[in-house]
Order: C-alpha cells, then structure tokens, then sequence
C-alpha cells in the first residue's frame, strides 16, 4: 500500500492504544484539580476569605497542591465512620449504665419488653444498620463545612475567630444529628423486635383487618 499508508495506519493504531490512557488521565486530572478548588473554597469559608488567602499565599506551593485535594477525602473518609452504630451499640449492651442519665434515657428509650429481657437475649438481637449510600455519604461530606459555617454563625455569633466558631458549629451540627440518628436507631430496633410472623388465616386476616381499617380501605381500592 505505499510507505505513506503504512505510516498513516501505524499512527492511527497507536492513537487507539494511546487514547483509554489518555482519557484516564483527564478524568483523574479533572477529579484532582476539582478536589484542589473544593478544598481552596473550604479554607476560605471556615477560616475567613481574607484569613483563607493569606494563608494560602504564605503556604508552600507543593503543601498546597497535597493538602487542598485531601480536604474532600479526609471528609468523606470522615463521613464513612458510623459512630453512631457503635455508640448505640455500647448503650444497648450496657443498659444499666443508660438508666442513670435521664438524658440517654431520652435519646435511647428503653421499651418494657426490653426491661424484662436478659442481656444475654439482647445481645443476640440483630442491630439495625442501613446499608452504606455512596451518594449519601458524598453529598454529606461536601456540604458539612457549609453547614457547620453556618450553624456556626447562627449559634455561637460571639465567637469572633472564625475558624473556632465554625469547629463549634460542625461539632454541635454533628452531635445534634447523631443523638436524633441513635434515637431513630433505638425505635427502629424496639420495632423490630416487636414484630411477630403469623400464619396467613382467616383469624389473623379478620384481626389485622380490624387493627388497620386505613390499609384494608386501601387495599380494596387498588383493586381492579
């Protein structure tokens, strides 16, 4: 076919080979350089904009470049631990320390099946755990510096330093919604374990029926 075509399809068999790689690297590249200006954005917003760009202008470039994209992933990473699971954990395995506190027994009420129970039978419940949302988990991680600047200047104004109020505010924004978590927790589990399997009768239809007159209404209206 000539050297020119030789040389023409050397170049596009290369290019094809070439072309996965290179699309990787703009992908990496364009997370990377997304992770630097979220993290350049969260500086300015906890510490201040004028606080943020001096700190980023007397910074070491390099310090920059490897701190800043590791904003986001530590606050995903932070957002993976699920402390609350292990804190209600340690709670329902040690209920008579919870009774103590009138405020764990707020957050983690207690039902009156459960007081007549053995540890040794609670400990063989299941616990209740949602399965993991990476969506979730993104989202969540993003969005807590704003939330924490926020709930930071709407609480604890007389803070003046900015970096400390919005600490405050993340950790009283993160402390709030795990207690209302392990609380949504416990009811679920008191529920769970409430359940009961019946044979599917006429006797327990007649009773569920008279139990729930809204779900049977309901049912008979999906009906064709």
């Amino acid at each position: 076919m000539g050297p020119m075509v030789n040389f023409l399809e050397i170049i596009d068999t290369l290019i094809k080979r070439l072309s996965p790689f290179l699309a990787a690297g703009v992908v990496v590249g364009s997370l990377y350089w997304t992770a630097v200006t979220y993290g350049a954005i969260t500086i300015l917003q906890v510490v201040g904009h004028k606080e943020g760009l001096s700190v980023m202008e007397n910074s070491d470039p390099l310090v920059l470049l490897i701190g800043l994209p590791a904003i986001p992933v530590g606050l995903v990473l932070g957002k993976m631990i699920r402390w609350e699971d292990a804190i209600l954990r340690f709670l329902q395995n040690r209920r008579t320390v919870a009774r103590k506190f009138p405020l764990l027994n707020l957050v983690l009420p207690i039902s009156e099946s459960e007081e007549n129970e053995t540890s040794e039978s609670s400990l063989t419940t299941p616990i209740l755990s949602d399965p993991v949302s990476a969506t979730r988990i993104l989202c969540g991680a993003i969005l807590l510096p704003t939330v924490s600047s926020i709930v930071g200047r709407i609480f604890f104004e007389s803070i003046q330093n900015n970096l400390h109020r919005t600490i405050i505010g993340g950790l009283a924004f993160i402390t709030v919604k795990g207690a209302l978590k392990i609380y949504h927790k416990q009811q679920q589990f008191i529920r769970k374990k409430q359940r009961k399997i019946l044979d599917y009768n006429e006797e327990n239809v007649t009773a569920y029926v008279s139990k729930n007159p809204r779900s049977s209404r309901s049912n008979q209206a999906q009906q064709p």
